[in-house]
């Protein structure tokens, strides 16, 4: 009979809840801008979700008076203010 190493235990990472990445909306002076209906309050389960949906949304959010994000993970500031203009 072969001594054969037993198998190692399988590694599982600790469940974590989702950090929530969310657009802080601003104007052109850096005020936060509060919008209502279907494109107020949204949150995400990723950067790239966040990303896309700025994209595509970006036309409607600078009709509301948003002229620029900035993006956060939970409170951490990942990057803007970003223009919504051309």
């Amino acid at each position: 009979m072969a001594n054969v190493p037993e198998e190692p235990p399988t590694f599982k990472p600790s469940p974590q809840p989702p950090t929530p990445w969310v657009w802080r909306l601003e104007d052109a002076a850096g005020a936060v801008v509060e919008i209502t209906g279907d494109l107020a309050g949204q949150t995400f389960s990723s950067q790239a979700d966040a990303e896309s949906w700025v994209g595509e949304f970006y036309a409607e959010l600078a009709a509301e008076g948003v002229d620029a994000v900035t993006l956060f993970e939970a409170e951490r500031e990942v990057y803007g203010p970003m223009s919504l203009h051309a």
